[in-house]
């Protein structure tokens, strides 16, 4: 399965970096300020950036309940927050809404719009630990290229832990995305068993 950035269509100018400024510079560091103004200058991004933070973080909440409360209501969190950053994604590739069978057909090949779905028939079922790891993984490896965006904005140095962490998981990127499609393949006969049961 595609990672849906790739997919996307988006192409970057020759010899800017994935995640960071035109023209492959890392701008010197201009503090917190920096970062929340390359949110507010790019509102879309920084919104599916923190959708997929929640996400994961629900996750991980879901599967660690460290904070208390119902699993299931962080369970339904990480769902939720997943369909939100399929719909605007949905909203990146398909803007301009029409009322006609070519839009519906356009918008029914976007894998947004089958996590959109996704996210929508197991909101209301039983959790399934299974059906979280397409969802965690996917957040989690989109995540990164705006994060590195945004530390790059608060400095050339900065959190070097949390770069070195990005580093890594970007250098598995096929191995993720391969476990994610397996994840996907498993969960079909789950699926088919809570049908009948």
């Amino acid at each position: 399965m595609e990672s849906e950035d790739t997919q996307a269509g988006e192409e970057r100018p020759q010899g800017e970096a994935p995640g960071g400024p035109p023209g492959g510079g890392v701008p010197a560091g201009g503090g917190l300020s920096a970062a929340v103004n390359h949110i507010m200058a790019n509102k879309i991004d920084g919104a599916l950036w923190m959708t997929r933070v929640f996400t994961v973080l629900s996750t991980v909440f879901f599967i660690f309940p460290v904070l208390g409360g119902s699993p299931y209501s962080f369970y339904q969190r990480a769902l939720i927050s997943n369909g939100i950053t399929s719909a605007l994604r949905l909203h990146q590739r398909l803007p301009n809404f029409q009322m006609n069978r070519v839009f519906f057909q356009q918008m029914l090949l976007e894998d947004s719009c089958h996590y959109l779905f996704y996210s929508i028939i197991l909101l209301t079922s039983y959790p399934i630990t299974l059906a979280l790891v397409p969802v965690f993984l996917f957040a989690l490896l989109h995540a990164t290229r705006f994060t590195l965006a945004l530390l790059d904005q608060i400095g050339p140095t900065s959190i070097q832990i949390l770069r070195n962490l990005i580093t890594k998981l970007q250098a598995q990127n096929s191995s993720v995305l391969r476990f994610i499609a397996c994840s996907e393949i498993f969960l079909m006969p789950v699926a088919i068993f809570m049908i009948f049961t």
